[in-house]
């Protein structure tokens, strides 16, 4: 995560190239090639394991037969993907289209780098097809700056075997759960396996009614996102029914449930091409997130394919980008299950709002709230998984860590 000064440096820097470009770019390019012409766009991602980089290159071998006057240049970026794609944008060197997730996209979309789409859409591109959480988390001021490519929400996944065994079924409210977990925890195995981090537990920390952000400021020092977080300490330091990986050899969520150290966790869609590979002999089941007060809730992590406002060749990357996008190329990227498809249409016609594993996943998408919460996000996190830790811990009361860490953050945004 990048510091507060190296941003506002890149905020000023990207502005100022922006508007160098304004005379070549605001006809969607001066030197955009003409009809006919051979193009070569290029799109920057990170990697990913070797199914979904055969899909990936599967989905644009696709698009060049389809567009035979583009050629797609694949640039993967495998380590520090924001940083290298911010120090080339400053540079005037950035891709034409690449990856932004919905956590770095109010920042990078104030800088100007990034270009508004809403001018190209057609009506065939079926807008309304997104899942609307997943989309509004690339929009600005009313504008549209990324079509999302996948997305993942969270669920409960629970050992069937470890449920049967003591009687229990699926748990379906937090005190259903609560319950659940305590008479779960047998020995060396914990009832519930907890990531204590913002990222993991936003949506519990926001089910009481308040605010984790509020004007691009830390607000979780309330009463109301005490309460909401509360409940999750109260297992770790007084029923002890819950753990996080590192207190039993783990390094996350789906390692512990793998080993059959927990009974439950919650985690997203990449744990199960996880668990098929590494711990296929552990028996599962997964269920949407037990509800609160009654209400549904849980966090999504969405992906977007952007283009770079610098483009010189923006008819061309719009024509990749909505491909990608669009209900052909993302059924041919989401079509083994590694990635969840942004699309209502997509995710029902490859099956996965049946799919035993992955139907309570899709159901989330509806209702999730995105990981993404404007500019300073970085810094708010951090400052709140330093102090929540201790206070999981046991080490320091809750309300104590919140003050501090909301205290901390607003300094240093300020």
């Amino acid at each position: 995560m990048m510091n507060k000064k190296w941003f506002a440096g890149l905020g000023i820097s990207a502005m100022l190239l922006g508007s160098a470009l304004t005379g070549c770019s605001s006809d969607n390019g001066g030197s955009e090639p003409k009809d006919g012409e051979k193009v070569e766009v290029t799109l920057a991602g990170w990697g990913g394991n070797p199914t979904e980089e055969k899909l990936l290159k599967e989905t644009l071998a696709d698009f060049e037969q389809k567009h035979p006057n583009i050629d797609v240049k694949l640039e993967v970026i495998t380590e520090q993907y924001m940083d290298v794609i911010k120090t080339r944008l400053i540079g005037g060197e950035g891709p034409d289209v690449f990856y932004l997730d919905a956590f770095e996209a109010p920042g990078l979309i104030k800088t100007g780098a990034v270009e508004p789409l809403d001018e190209y859409v057609t009506k065939d591109f079926d807008v309304d097809d997104f899942e609307k959480p997943l989309l509004d988390a690339f929009k600005e001021d009313g504008k549209t700056y990324g079509f999302p490519k996948d997305y993942s929400t969270l669920a409960l996944f629970y050992n069937k075997k470890m449920l049967s065994d003591a009687g229990v079924e699926v748990p379906k409210t937090w005190e259903e759960f609560t319950a659940a977990s305590k008479k779960l925890t047998k020995g060396k195995v914990a009832g519930f396996g907890a990531a204590p981090e913002l990222a993991r537990v936003y949506w519990m920390a926001e089910s009481k009614g308040g605010k984790v952000v509020t004007d691009d400021k830390a607000s979780f020092a309330s009463k109301e996102v005490e309460a909401g977080l509360q409940p999750l300490l109260d297992m770790h330091n007084v029923d002890k029914s819950a753990v996080e990986p590192k207190e039993v050899g783990a390094s996350w969520g789906g390692e512990m449930f793998g080993q059959q150290k927990a009974a439950m966790v919650i985690e997203g869609n990449w744990a199960i091409p996880y668990l098929k590979d590494t711990f296929p002999d552990v028996e599962y089941g997964t269920a949407e997130l037990p509800t609160v007060d009654g209400k549904n809730s849980t966090m999504a992590y969405d992906v977007a394919y952007v283009m770079n406002a610098a483009s010189e060749k923006k008819k061309a990357s719009w024509e990749l980008l909505s491909y990608l996008t669009g209900k052909e190329g993302m059924k041919t990227w989401t079509s083994k299950g590694y990635a969840l498809p942004a699309r209502q249409s997509v995710a029902e016609e490859l099956g996965f709002d049946k799919d035993e594993l992955r139907a309570p996943l899709v159901a989330g998408a509806s209702y999730a709230t995105v990981w993404q919460k404007g500019p300073n996000m970085p810094i708010i996190v951090n400052n709140f998984n330093n102090q929540f830790m201790s206070a999981f811990l046991g080490k320091r009361p809750l309300g104590e860590a919140l003050k501090d860490a909301e205290k901390q953050a607003n300094k240093e945004i300020e």
